[in-house]
C-alpha cells in the first residue's frame, strides 16, 4: 500500500482510497450513491445543505456532512443506518418548508435534483403547519429567469459565478430565515452564465428562453457539436416536433467539462428564424425568384462552365469536414485551386500543423504557470477554454499573465503591456523592461495564446512568425510541453487546414482582391458571411447556406443548405481533435445538407465523385487523411521553426492591435438571427452604460 492510500470501511466492507478524498467522495468511488444538493465535483465545498450525512466512527455519535470531512485510517463508515435516513428525512423536511408545490408548472420537473431525492429520502409527511416564506423575483438579464421562492440556498449558482466565471454578480444576503441569493437586479455579465441553470438542484434558476416550451420526457436528445466557437464544445439538442427547443451540455473531460458558452447554449432559436427553404435565381430584374432544385443547379453549372478556371470557393464558419472537402474536390476537379475559409485574413501557413494548433491541449491549460495573450480576449473567443486558464490561477499554477492588444477583462489577473506589435518584439528580443521574457523563461510550463486579432493583420504572418520565435526561445517547446497555441474563433478553421482547404498563408484576402478587381468570374459562397461583400459585385455569386443572412441578400443563386443541427458531420477543435455531430431534426422545406447539393452539382459539372452516401464520402476522406478517422483523439504535431523574422522597420507595422469581433452575441448568421442573442446584445450595452455612468 503506497503512503497516499488509507484503509476505511464503508457499509462493513473494506476498501482502499486516496487519502485526499472526502467521505463523499470515498463513497462514490466505490459505487456508493450519498445524497446531496450543495456539492459539486467542480465547485468548492460549502457543507450547508446537510443532506449528505452519514454514521462515521471513531467520532461524534450524530451524523456528519459527508462533502466537507476527509477520510482517515481506520474511519468506519455507515451510509444507510437508522439514525442516518432519520437524519436525512429531517433534513428534506426542513428543506421543504418553504419550498411551494408547484411542480406542475415548474420547468426543473422531470429533472429536478429536489423532487428525486424527496422520493428516495424523504418523510411522507410534513408537520409544519406555518405559512410558507414568499421570496420576490430576482432580476439576472433576458437567459435566467429565477423564482426564488423555490431556492434552498444551495449556493451553487454564487459559487460558480465567483470560481469559474470570475464575476461577483451573484451573491446572498440576509442572515437566518431572511436569506436570499440575488443579483442586485443586475444583468450577469458572463459568456457562462446559462450554466447556473444547470447547477440549480431546483427549479429557482431556470432558461428565460425555454420556458414553458416543453417538458424533458416530450424531448428528443441528439448528440452534436458546437460550432459557435472553436472549442467543439460536447452538446445534446433537445428537439420537439421537429424543432429545436434548447441546447445543453454533454460531459467531456478534455474539452469542456460539463460548462458551455451562453453563445451555443442560447442562439438556437435563430435557427428557426430567417431561413432559406427553398432555391432561388436572380431574374432580369435582378430580383430573387423561386425556382426549382434543376433549374437552380442548371443555372448554377452554366455559369461555372462559362467562367472556365476564373472560380473562388469560400467556406464559412460552421463548415463541416465532409462539406469542405465535398467542395474541394469538385474545384480541384474543374482544375481550381482558388479556395479558404479564413474571412478575416488570417495570415499563418497551414502548412506548418504545429503552427496553427491548440498544442498544449485544451484540458491541460490549467497547468500553465506563466501566460502570454497576443491579440485576442479568450473570454470571448472561447469562454470554456478561459475558464480553464482561471481554473489555474485559482488553484495556484498561474502565478504570471500579460496581453498584448486590447485591454480587456479576462477574469483573472493579467497585466496588459500594450496593444502595439513592437512589445512582442521587444519581449523575443529578450530586452523588455517588465521582464517578461524572463518570467516565460523561468517558468515550467509557460503558455502563448495567439489570437486572430493579431494574425488578421497586413503583419500578421510577422507576428505569428515571431510568437513561434519567442515559443522557441523561452523554453515554451518541450519533450512533455508545448506551450505555443493559436486560439482560434471558428469551428472550420483547424479541419480546413488539416484537408487542405485552406491553402494560402493570408486567407482569402487574396481571392477577395480578384473579385474586386474583376478577375473571378464565379464565386461559391458555403456559408461565408463575415468578408467584404463589395468584393462580390463584379462576379456571378453561388450562396450556399441556410440563412438569408449578408451574402444572401447579393447572392444570383441560392442553393438552401442544412445548419449544424440538421445534418451529421464531423468537425475538428482547435486542439486537432475530431468529433461527430448527429442530425437532430430535418432541415426546413426543400434545404439539403451541403454535401448532398455539391453531389448533385458535380453532376450538372460532368464532374461525377465517387461516392453517392455520406459514409461513402467519409471513407475517401479518410482514405486520403487517415489521421481524422480516429474520433475525440489528437494526434500531437512536432515542432519545428515557424521561419526567419525580419526587423520591425520591415515587417512589423506601428499601427494598435484592434479588437475584430464588434459583437460577442452576434458574430454568425444563427446568432445574428436569434432574438435572444439580441436581447443579450441589448442588456450588455444597457449595462456597460451604467458602468460608465457610475
Amino acid at each position: 500500500m503506497s503512503s497516499s492510500m488509507v484503509k476505511i470501511t464503508i457499509d462493513g466492507k473494506e476498501h482502499e482510497c486516496d487519502s485526499s478524498l472526502t467521505v463523499l467522495q470515498a463513497c462514490e468511488e466505490v459505487g456508493i450513491e450519498i445524497p446531496r444538493f450543495c456539492y459539486h465535483d467542480r465547485l468548492s465545498i460549502a457543507g450547508n445543505c446537510r443532506m449528505c450525512l452519514v454514521d462515521v466512527s471513531p467520532g461524534p455519535a450524530k451524523p456528519q456532512a459527508s462533502c466537507a470531512l476527509p477520510i482517515a485510517s481506520g474511519m468506519n463508515i455507515t451510509t444507510a443506518s437508522p439514525s442516518v435516513r432519520k437524519a436525512r428525512k429531517g433534513v428534506m423536511e426542513f428543506l421543504l418548508i418553504n419550498h411551494p408545490l408547484d411542480c406542475p408548472i415548474c420547468d426543473q420537473g422531470g429533472e429536478c435534483d429536489l423532487q428525486d431525492l424527496a422520493l428516495s429520502y424523504g418523510f411522507d409527511r410534513g408537520r409544519f403547519i406555518e405559512n410558507k416564506r414568499a421570496v420576490s423575483e430576482k432580476y439576472m438579464g433576458p437567459l435566467i429567469k429565477t423564482i426564488m421562492t423555490r431556492c434552498i440556498h444551495c449556493t451553487r449558482c454564487v459559487r460558480f459565478a465567483n470560481e469559474v466565471a470570475g464575476i461577483d454578480s451573484i451573491g446572498m444576503v440576509g442572515r437566518g430565515e431572511s436569506v436570499e441569493i440575488t443579483s442586485l437586479e443586475k444583468t450577469i455579465d458572463s459568456e457562462l452564465s446559462g450554466n447556473v441553470i444547470d447547477l440549480c438542484p431546483v427549479g429557482a434558476l431556470t432558461s428565460k428562453p425555454y420556458a414553458y416550451r416543453a417538458r424533458s420526457w416530450e424531448l428528443e436528445k441528439t448528440d452534436s457539436i458546437d460550432v459557435m466557437d472553436a472549442v467543439g464544445s460536447n452538446i445534446r439538442v433537445d428537439s420537439k416536433n421537429g424543432k429545436v427547443m434548447r441546447i445543453l451540455p454533454r460531459l467531456h473531460e478534455d474539452v469542456n467539462e460539463e460548462w458551455i458558452s451562453d453563445k451555443a447554449r442560447f442562439s438556437c432559436d435563430g435557427l428557426a428564424c430567417q431561413r432559406l427553404d427553398r432555391p432561388y435565381v436572380r431574374d432580369e430584374k435582378k430580383e430573387l425568384v423561386a425556382v426549382d432544385w434543376q433549374e437552380a443547379l442548371s443555372r448554377t453549372a452554366t455559369s461555372i462552365l462559362e467562367a472556365k478556371n476564373r472560380i473562388v470557393g469560400l467556406a464559412g464558419d460552421h463548415s463541416d469536414l465532409e462539406s469542405m472537402y465535398a467542395l474541394k474536390k469538385m474545384l480541384l476537379a474543374l482544375g481550381i485551386d482558388g479556395f479558404d475559409t479564413r474571412q478575416g485574413g488570417a495570415c499563418y501557413d497551414p502548412g506548418f500543423r504545429h503552427g496553427y494548433l491548440f498544442n498544449t491541449g485544451i484540458g491541460n491549460v490549467s497547468r500553465a504557470d506563466a501566460l502570454l495573450i497576443v491579440g485576442c480576449n479568450p473570454r470571448e473567443d472561447a469562454p470554456v477554454v478561459n475558464a480553464r486558464i482561471r481554473q489555474g490561477w485559482l488553484q495556484g499554477n498561474l502565478r504570471s499573465a500579460y496581453g498584448i492588444g486590447v485591454a480587456c477583462d479576462v477574469s483573472y489577473p493579467c497585466n496588459w503591456i500594450s496593444d502595439s506589435s513592437s512589445a512582442l518584439l521587444e519581449i523575443a528580443s529578450g530586452k523588455d523592461r517588465l521582464g517578461v521574457f524572463a518570467t516565460l523563461n523561468a517558468a515550467e510550463r509557460p503558455m502563448l495564446l495567439l489570437g486572430y486579432d493579431a494574425l488578421e493583420r497586413k503583419d500578421g504572418k510577422e507576428i505569428w512568425k515571431l510568437c513561434g520565435k519567442l515559443a522557441e526561445k523561452s523554453g515554451m517547446i518541450g519533450e512533455d510541453w508545448n506551450g505555443f497555441n493559436m486560439l482560434h474563433r471558428t469551428a472550420s478553421a483547424v479541419g480546413a487546414c488539416e484537408i487542405g482547404f485552406n491553402r494560402r498563408e493570408n486567407g482569402i484576402n487574396p481571392l477577395l482582391v480578384s473579385m474586386a478587381k474583376g478577375e473571378v468570374d464565379v464565386a461559391i459562397v458555403m456559408g461565408a458571411d463575415e468578408f467584404d461583400l463589395d468584393s462580390l459585385e463584379k462576379c456571378f455569386t453561388v450562396y450556399i447556406g441556410h440563412h438569408g443572412d449578408r451574402v444572401a441578400q447579393v447572392a444570383d443563386v441560392i442553393l438552401p443548405s442544412a445548419a449544424y443541427t440538421e445534418k451529421s458531420g464531423m468537425w475538428v477543435n482547435l486542439e486537432g481533435r475530431v468529433q461527430m455531430g448527429f442530425a437532430a431534426v430535418a432541415p426546413p422545406g426543400e434545404a439539403r445538407a451541403d454535401w448532398r447539393i455539391l453531389r448533385a452539382l458535380s453532376e450538372h459539372l460532368n464532374v461525377v465523385p465517387s461516392w453517392n452516401s455520406l459514409q461513402e464520402l467519409r471513407v475517401a476522406l479518410w482514405k486520403e487523411h487517415p489521421d481524422l478517422r480516429e474520433l475525440d483523439g489528437v494526434l500531437q504535431a512536432d515542432w519545428h521553426s515557424l521561419g526567419d523574422v525580419v526587423s520591425r522597420k520591415e515587417g512589423l507595422h506601428a499601427t494598435p492591435i484592434v479588437s475584430r469581433c464588434k459583437n460577442y452575441y452576434m458574430s454568425d448568421p444563427i446568432s445574428r438571427a436569434s432574438s435572444t442573442m439580441a436581447e443579450c446584445t441589448r442588456a450588455r450595452r444597457e449595462l456597460r452604460e451604467k458602468d460608465k455612468a457610475a
